[in-house]
């Protein structure tokens, strides 16, 4: 049996109490409209909600629900990184209603806690999300095949050219001479890897994709001192002279992190660097949002969890790692986010993608490029930059 709409009024009344800047406009199931929020400057979103049942898995599931919901065309917006900025930016507020209740939200406990990042559950997490190929990701990021956030150091910037000044940053924070031996974590496809060799630094790169890995062996080919493995980090053995991680702390999952950090620390030869760059959760609610699995775990990225900072600085500080030169961008990752969805856009409508991807995968995948975007131009999650200098 459907549930009377009074109660769907007194969820909304819920959500509009919790909206403190910005407003949702929201067109109602029975043709009527209703503003929530309005009191202050913020995102200003539009929802046409087309069925109660939207805010009922909303309320159940959280925001798993809410892209259930999505998928099923139960409300549409004209512009949704509106609406998940207005999310973010209210994120005190609506920390609540955006979580899933009850035994969904047990059962999505228990979904995680069976994808977690031990030896198998990382090899197994790891394929699920970068080993979609080659051809899945070629279409839509840089010619450099950068998967995380680029750095717009000026007006009007190609997104290639702010990938490079991200990895730049990157190896200066390492202040390692030619010649020296980097170790990377998590190397991606090589962009980083061949940005140093390039310049004369020797670099092994770690991954546990063999999609990646066997890029980025193609295409430092060429270069004296490349090597790469499929290595968990855990296992990594001997000391290099920096080492380079570039958004790969957020797959490790909390249970682990002290063991990551303990790697760095442990590869390090003393006095080296590490050049770390990880996505961030508000630290004041992290511990809501690591108790719950939110839409990227679940369908994204399973065993997946965003970066306490100030826990990582304190596991840092606990190995002889001290944390300095911190800089934050999320702007700039809502941007390289933004230049994604155009480029994923444009190839879904030119038939690039593999075949093998159905239609809705590839709007599965518009919604999490979009998911993402409002939720670094509403600030709940941040991109940051920081230089771990190991104890002399």
């Amino acid at each position: 049996m459907a549930l009377p709409a009074p109660v769907f009024h007194r969820q909304l009344d819920k959500l509009d109490r919790g909206i403190a800047e910005g407003s949702l406009e929201l067109l109602l199931p029975n043709g009527r409209a209703r503003l929530l929020g309005g009191r202050a400057d913020g995102p200003a979103a539009v929802v046409d909600l087309r069925s109660w049942r939207a805010l009922l898995r909303l309320a159940l599931e959280g925001s798993s629900g809410w892209y259930e919901a999505w998928a099923a065309g139960e409300w549409a917006s004209p512009d949704p990184v509106q609406l998940f900025a207005l999310f973010s930016r209210n994120r005190a507020g609506l920390a609540g209603p955006a979580r899933a209740t009850g035994p969904w939200r047990l059962a999505k406990r228990l979904w995680h806690w069976a994808r977690r990042n031990d030896r198998s559950g990382s090899r197994r997490n790891i394929h699920f999300h970068y080993d979609l190929g080659n051809d899945f990701y070629r279409p839509w990021l840089d010619a450099g095949m950068t998967y995380s956030s680029a750095c717009f150091l000026e007006p009007g910037q190609t997104l290639e050219a702010a990938q490079q000044a991200k990895l730049q940053a990157m190896l200066d924070r390492t202040a390692a001479a030619p010649g020296e031996t980097i170790l990377e974590i998590g190397c991606g496809w090589g962009s980083f890897a061949e940005l140093a060799l390039r310049q004369g630094r020797r670099v092994h790169g770690i991954t546990l994709s063999t999609e990646q890995k066997a890029w980025a062996e193609a295409r430092t080919a060429g270069f004296d001192g490349a090597s790469f493995a499929l290595t968990d980090y855990r296992d990594v053995t001997g000391y290099y002279d920096a080492v380079v991680s570039i958004e790969m702390a957020e797959a490790v999952g909390r249970q682990y992190w002290p063991a990551y950090v303990a790697a760095i620390a442990r590869a390090l030869r003393p006095g080296g660097r590490a050049a770390l760059q990880v996505i961030t959760f508000d630290d004041a609610l992290f511990e809501g949002y690591a108790s719950n699995v939110d839409f990227i775990q679940r369908y994204i990225f399973p065993g997946g969890l965003l970066i306490r900072e100030s826990e990582f600085r304190r596991l840092a500080a606990s190995n002889g790692l001290e944390w300095r030169d911190r800089v934050a961008f999320g702007l700039d990752y809502a941007e390289t986010l933004r230049r994604w969805r155009e480029n994923f856009d444009a190839a879904a409508a030119a038939r690039l993608l593999p075949a093998q991807f159905d239609a809705r995968f590839v709007a599965l995948w518009r919604y999490y490029l979009i998911y993402c975007e409002g939720g670094f131009r509403g600030g709940g999650i941040d991109v940051v930059q920081a230089t771990l200098v190991k104890e002399g």
